[in-house]
């Protein structure tokens, strides 16, 4: 009992002293601020300052820095007092939810009722969930400015990939679309990044990769994965989940290479005899790159042990837009044995007349030779309902262009191959830039390669594809 007299006395007397700081405090403002009135009628009347009201609010400024120096050595002194005197007033809040990651983290915070608030909004995702555990869901995202804070909302739409496996959006399946019902949930051939899965099935089927590094490609390893061993990936519309962009990612200045090495980590566990179309989009060598993708023999175990399907099933069933890339022969920079630091380059764009450019072994010069002897230049498409850009000789210019290879198949423009039985139809002559082709180019004797580059490599060594054109 006297522990406890003692106790309240000395919260009494702290509790007047900070009534007294307090009130001096105030009263040093409305000092303060008749100072300054003062100081800005002598400067309308006289046109000078007060140097004697400067001073004065400079020996106040140091009284409230002292003042507040106090105040917080006083809330340190006695803050154990107080604290345990907040402990008694304070009311126990049971948690709901004691299992629950979320709650366990967040749930001291929360009272009952904005629990139970909190679970309903999860209740579109539980819902579907409980009438299939095999299924794993992913809500809709907006975005919000890193900036300024601004909420762009985003349609619903299915979570797809390239073959460098970047993610991006992509209509639904028209199936989705028959339906006529935008809260249905909608088939997604991956994830985005953020996921609600059962728990023992998201442990089934191996979670996540432990052995991909620090960013990009996971989710749609994960995508895969689960599409092949037996589950099934959707977005729900009736979820929504705002998400604040970054202005930059920090985790490396170039992600690029952290991207590429775990696309080809994911290309050598699930994609088979389709692995090479990632190496193609990243424009590595087929073998020997020399980028260390880890041990993936666990990885190839697990998917043994839950019999997973083939990739092929995937393409045809889940993602029938990927374009597989058949019939590339060859693929890299287009250079002349003549002049081997020049290369094919696509050009300015937008534009559609190629050049030679001294070789930087980037996308604008990257190029493709086809079995049917179709060209492209300046990159290729992933996807089945889009184009590449063919070298042509339309017929009707002074030099090769790059058209839409569909459309110039349907007007009938000669495509222009990079090699007839040795030869290049191609001459390493120049223009004002531009290549010059035709009959007469092909008489040039002229020899024409194409290489794999190795862009993160080109210091050491480069490797010919393994067909030399």
């Amino acid at each position: 009992m006297q522990r406890s007299s003692r106790m309240r006395s000395g919260w009494v007397k702290g509790s007047l002293v900070a009534v007294a700081v307090a009130a001096a405090l105030l009263y040093l403002g409305s000092i303060k601020r008749e100072v300054h009135a003062h100081s800005e009628r002598l400067q309308r009347t006289h046109h000078n300052d007060s140097i004697r009201g400067r001073a004065m609010l400079t020996r106040m400024d140091k009284m409230e820095t002292d003042i507040n120096r106090l105040l917080i050595l006083m809330n340190k002194l006695g803050g154990k007092e107080v604290k345990a005197n907040n402990a008694e007033a304070k009311k126990v809040v049971r948690k709901m939810y004691p299992n629950s990651a979320l709650f366990t983290k967040w749930g001291d915070g929360l009272s009952e009722e904005e629990q139970k608030e909190a679970e309903t909004l999860a209740e579109p995702l539980l819902a579907r969930i409980k009438e299939d555990r095999t299924v794993i869901l992913t809500p809709v995202f907006d975005r919000v400015n890193f900036d300024d804070l601004t909420l762009i909302p985003y349609i619903a739409a299915a979570d797809a990939f390239d073959w460098a496996l970047w993610c991006m959006y992509e209509s639904f399946r028209p199936e989705w679309y028959a339906l006529k019902d935008d809260t249905q949930p909608g088939k997604s051939p991956s994830i985005m990044g953020i996921l609600v899965a059962d728990r023992k099935f998201f442990g089934e089927i191996g979670s996540l990769d432990g052995g991909m590094k620090i960013y990009g490609g996971e989710n749609v390893e994960l995508g895969i994965r689960v599409w092949l061993c037996g589950g099934s990936i959707e977005v729900i519309p009736c979820s929504k989940i705002a998400h604040v962009e970054r202005d930059k990612k920090p985790y490396l200045p170039d992600l690029s290479e952290m991207v590429r090495r775990n696309a080809l980590r994911v290309a050598e566990v699930w994609l088979d005899e389709y692995k090479y179309n990632v190496n193609v989009a990243w424009n590595v060598p087929l073998e020997k790159h020399g980028i260390d993708i880890g041990d993936v023999s666990e990885r190839k175990k697990l998917r043994e042990s839950l019999q997973c399907k083939p990739f092929k099933w995937y393409l045809d069933n889940v993602y029938p837009s990927l374009d597989p890339l058949h019939g590339l022969l060859g693929y890299g920079v287009l250079t002349n044995s003549l002049k081997p630091d020049v290369c094919i380059d696509q050009g300015p764009m937008p534009g559609s007349t190629p050049i030679a450019y001294g070789c930087h072994y980037y996308s604008p010069q990257y190029c493709y030779y086809r079995t049917d002897g179709q060209l492209y230049v300046g990159g290729i498409k992933s996807h089945k309902y889009n184009s590449n850009r063919c070298l042509v000789d339309p017929g009707t210019a002074a030099y090769p262009g790059l058209y839409e290879c569909k459309a110039a198949e349907q007007k009938r423009l000669h495509m222009l191959a990079p090699v007839r039985a040795g030869r290049s139809n191609i001459s390493s002559k120049t223009t004002e830039g531009s290549l010059v082709g035709g009959a007469e180019a092909a008489r040039s004797q002229m020899k024409t390669d194409l290489s794999e580059i190795d862009r993160g490599r080109r210091g050491s060594t480069s490797q010919r594809a393994q067909e030399k054109l």
